[in-house]
């Protein structure tokens, strides 16, 4: 749950949190209420995304009940669709440091707010 307690300092940013995973809708919707996430939780249960973004975790192959289980990761996501920067583990059990996830997202953000910048509006 540690993203829960960063979400504010990223919405600071302009920048919206929420979690995907290949779950169905209603295994995400207990656990949000068991739990109390106030971000939204998005399934993915068709592997979609997880297959557009290639972060399908090859470690599983198809009929394996863990197939489209998606690496360990934060994407940076622009309104048009575009990854602007990805973090990713191997490793499940591992996740991304929020400090240095925070400390780039910021740079990104702050680079495209500048017009001094290239690529910058």
């Amino acid at each position: 749950m540690q993203l829960a307690d960063w979400r504010s300092k990223f919405e600071t940013l302009g920048v919206g949190v929420a979690a995907m995973s290949y779950d169905p809708i209603e295994i995400l919707s207990a656990f949000a209420a068991s739990q109390q996430i106030r971000y939204p939780l998005l399934s993915d249960s068709a592997h979609t995304h997880v297959e557009a973004f290639r972060i399908r975790n090859e470690e599983y192959p198809p009929g394996d009940s863990a197939y489209g289980i998606p690496h360990p990761g934060i994407l940076l996501i622009d309104p048009n669709g575009v990854v602007l920067l990805a973090f990713a583990e191997p490793d499940y059990r591992k996740r991304p440091e929020l400090t240095d996830v925070y400390t780039r997202v910021a740079a990104v953000v702050n680079a495209s707010a500048d017009p001094n910048v290239a690529g910058g509006e």
